[in-house]
């Protein structure tokens, strides 16, 4: 059997092992472990591969911007338990509570200040819909809307920064962009920071959010009865106590936002060092709100271990099976496969983003990143596609097969927390034109590059 044959197989079976439900970084690393010690029998795998395993291990470990997850998950978990989405909620419903479609609006809104707060889509979507599903549904919302609008509004966390995916695919992408580059023969490679991809994604995560809003108005505008506003007994008056109660609500998140993020794009601050100023705040906020008491730093301290383990955890599960599958030439075979395409550049672009949308039914995005990106950006980067735009556009995509039935991570999210009066079907129904949606959103970024790439440019003075 052929070494490409082998590379195949390995891949193929990956994918068959986490169907079957195996613990994803013992999955990755146990069949790369396997077909290794297969091929190196066969003759077909040079085992010493393997050697270079210690030190990519150790850079894991050592990488300081891969710091900030801990302390991102810290924040988003401390802010989940401190009833600050709760607030935030019945403040917004009370503000657009007098128009119609107003509570999907306000969950929309509180979803992308949730995403920018945690980038953690399970938990936004769990909480959104533990706290709006019911409130929509019971004040008359279609059912197919109410699901579509909490599982759209919880996803933004994969594109809204600081998502944990940017981190993520910010380190994947950095060191993919300096490979391409020394392929191309520089050798004073230029370096792509996580803080990039936050400056790029930020418009296109804030033009997605206007879509969604934009598409409720019309919604609500055609067919009013299905997004009905709320009772006049429930609606806020607009004077001063409500503008009192909203400043109140809104503020500390968004100074917490602006502390974080405006750091960052500013300069002032690697994602590490925002995210520990991140984390801290989400402490104070929860002190503010009177829910900081020891069992819960306790709560918060034990979830944020246990992601964080399972992130770095697949990240070593990852590095073994890249190796392996490199050690078989499969690297080489993917980069004959996308050069041979129709289309040249175009026609590579589309085949691999068509692959991770439909990898995205089976697994989550820290797999995909881990395993799939590093196999096949290199590749498109060494065509001359721009870093940035490309890890934006992997973004988004990756956050439309989240929403996608029937696989759909969101899906199973929200059908775990829904009341049993609603459907799977109806869930399904709901989220269709949001997906329509992300795929306008990924067709404009496509054809407007510089969505993404402008906003990088201007603070790097370019």
């Amino acid at each position: 059997m052929t070494p490409e044959v082998m590379a195949l197989l390995l891949f193929a079976v990956v994918c068959l092992v986490l169907l079957a439900g195996f613990p994803v970084a013992f999955s990755l690393a146990g069949t790369a472990l396997l077909f290794a010690f297969i091929g190196d029998a066969a003759g077909v795998f040079d085992a010493s591969f393997l050697e270079a395993l210690p030190n990519r291990l150790y850079g894991i470990m050592t990488n300081v911007n891969l710091i900030a997850v801990p302390l991102f998950v810290f924040m988003g978990v401390m802010l989940e338990r401190s009833r600050v989405a709760e607030q935030l909620l019945d403040t917004m419903a009370a503000l657009f509570g007098s128009l119609r479609g107003g509570l999907g609006i306000s969950v929309t809104l509180v979803g992308m200040l949730l995403a920018a707060s945690t980038g953690i889509v399970g938990a936004t979507v769990v909480t959104m819909g533990l706290l709006s599903l019911p409130t929509m549904l019971k004040r008359g919302y279609s059912p197919p809307l109410a699901c579509g609008i909490v599982c759209a509004s919880g996803t933004l966390g994969q594109i809204i920064p600081p998502s944990i995916i940017l981190i993520l695919l910010g380190e994947v992408l950095s060191s993919a962009y300096q490979q391409a580059q020394l392929e191309m023969g520089n050798w004073s490679p230029e370096v792509l920071s996580v803080g990039d991809l936050f400056a790029g994604a930020l418009l296109p995560g804030l033009l997605l959010v206007g879509l969604y809003l934009l598409y409720l108005l019309l919604v609500a505008w055609l067919r009013p009865l299905s997004s009905p506003a709320l009772p006049a007994a429930e609606r806020g008056q607009f004077d001063g106590q409500l503008l009192a109660r909203v400043v109140k609500v809104l503020l500390p998140p968004l100074l917490l936002i602006l502390a974080v993020l405006g750091s960052i794009l500013a300069g002032a601050a690697t994602p590490t060092e925002a995210a520990s100023v991140g984390a801290v705040g989400a402490m104070g906020l929860a002190l503010a709100q009177r829910a900081f008491t020891l069992t819960i730093l306790q709560e918060v301290m034990r979830a944020t271990t246990r992601i964080t383990s399972m992130v770095f955890l697949i990240f070593i599960g990852a590095s073994l099976f890249s190796l392996v599958f490199r050690g078989y030439g499969g690297d080489e075979m993917v980069k004959t496969l996308l050069s041979d395409l129709p289309g040249g550049v175009f026609g590579a672009m589309l085949a691999v983003m068509a692959l991770m949308f439909l990898l995205g039914f089976i697994l989550d995005f820290i797999e995909i990143t881990f395993v799939v990106v590093p196999i096949v950006a290199p590749i498109l980067l060494a065509m001359g596609l721009d870093p940035v735009w490309l890890g934006v556009m992997i973004a988004i995509n990756l956050q439309t097969s989240f929403l996608t039935p029937p696989f759909g991570f969101a899906l199973f999210y929200l059908r775990g927390v829904a009341p049993a009066e609603v459907t799977t079907p109806q869930i399904y129904r709901g989220v269709a034109p949001f997906i329509l949606i992300q795929l306008l959103a990924l067709a404009a970024l496509a054809q407007w590059p510089g969505l993404a790439t402008w906003l990088p440019g201007v603070l790097n003075g370019g």
